[in-house]
């Protein structure tokens, strides 16, 4: 009896030392994916950054990109900073700077996908809000941009802002630079646009939504948020790596 019960317990010890060995394995292999998901979402935002960054913008004598912008919004209806159809039941709201780089990769690479795959069907709408972070002239643009939104062009603006910036807090962002993109944006009334970014109105809005973004406790630029039937209120996303993410996020925010 004696000699069954030494062999039950060596049996039980190595099935102990099985099950642990296996767990460690398991937890190695978990820290291995975390390590490898947290390198992707920094190479995405490396190379992000990259695209951001190539070529000189800034250059309000050589603005390029507005055929591009027109074909990416074309038929999709605006209002203020809204793009997309009013009745559509979930809204991502982006929280930019237009002075941010990664802000501008997002907005070559990563947003074009979201507006073909769900504004332009009606499923979701892209809300874009001012975080100006990087210092005055993230201000400048905003009221601009804000101000080019009260003539449906708010999101030509920002979009073709984006793919003409220039190095941030480097002056770029003059009166002349801020025409040349109104003007390729296809603001209707130039007159108006100037009128209105120097109204009290479209600076309080741009202060509104930055401190909006600071009491949600956002850490930097481009944020994202989604508000839908199935999403837990006002629900913050942070910054998703790709764009099939952000559908995800629409996907589930409309269940």
């Amino acid at each position: 009896m004696s000699g069954s019960k030494d062999r039950e317990q060596r049996r039980e010890g190595r099935l102990r030392e099985e099950e642990s060995a296996a767990a460690d394995e398991r937890r190695q292999r978990a820290v291995k994916l975390a390590s490898a998901a947290a390198f992707l979402a920094i190479a995405v935002v490396a190379v992000l950054i990259v695209v951001s960054q190539s070529g000189d913008g800034g250059d309000a004598e050589d603005i390029g990109g507005a055929a591009e912008v027109r074909r990416e919004l074309a038929g999709i209806p605006q209002s203020g900073m809204v793009l997309g159809e009013p009745s559509a039941p979930v809204t991502l709201i982006e929280f930019g700077d237009l002075q941010c780089p990664v802000c501008k990769g997002y907005a070559e690479e990563v947003i074009p996908q979201v507006i073909e795959n769900r504004v332009r069907r009606g499923e979701a709408k892209l809300d874009f809000r001012n975080f100006t972070i990087i210092g005055p002239e993230s201000i400048t643009a905003g009221i601009a941009a804000v101000a080019a939104g009260q003539q449906g062009r708010g999101w030509n603006f920002v979009e073709l802002f984006y793919r003409n910036q220039g190095l941030e807090a480097s002056g770029y962002v003059t009166d002349e630079f801020l025409t040349a993109i109104a003007r390729d944006a296809g603001v209707p009334d130039l007159a108006r646009w100037n009128k209105d970014r120097r109204d009290r109105a479209s600076r309080d809005q741009v202060a509104r939504t930055t401190r909006e973004a600071e009491r949600l406790g956002l850490g930097g630029t481009p944020s994202f948020a989604v508000v839908g039937p199935g999403s837990d209120g006002f629900q913050v996303i942070g910054t998703p790596g790709s764009a099939n993410d952000l559908i995800a996020a629409i996907d589930a925010a409309s269940e």
